[in-house]
């Protein structure tokens, strides 16, 4: 999987996602995309592109949903908890320019 999601000001969106994956990009393709590889077969890059920044949706199933959460709130984020399903839980945060990115316990 390559999902990506468009950014307004790629510069505070870098930071921004650096802060939600809790490390530096794993790439920078060129000045205006920046991508991390969550897994060997799984990477996510931001873009600059104003003209369809906000409108992205991605979820991501992680091994440990309370160690996420753990990480998420060191580094100052606080999700969106929502129940789906049978009990599964599910975190979400919204990026500056407002696209949504959950993730569940798989």
């Amino acid at each position: 999987m390559f999902a990506g999601l468009a950014v307004r000001d790629y510069p505070s969106a870098r930071v921004w996602y650096e802060r939600l994956f809790g490390r530096p990009p794993d790439m920078l393709p060129h000045e205006r995309e920046a991508v991390w590889r969550l897994t060997d077969t799984a990477s996510v890059y931001v873009v600059a592109d104003p003209a369809r920044a906000g409108t992205g949706l991605l979820t991501v199933a992680v091994d440990d949903f309370d160690e996420l959460l753990a990480g998420l709130a060191a580094r100052g984020l606080a999700p969106r908890i929502e129940m789906v399903g049978d009990g599964v839980r599910k975190a979400v945060v919204g990026d500056p320019d407002g696209n949504e990115i959950a993730f569940f316990a798989a």
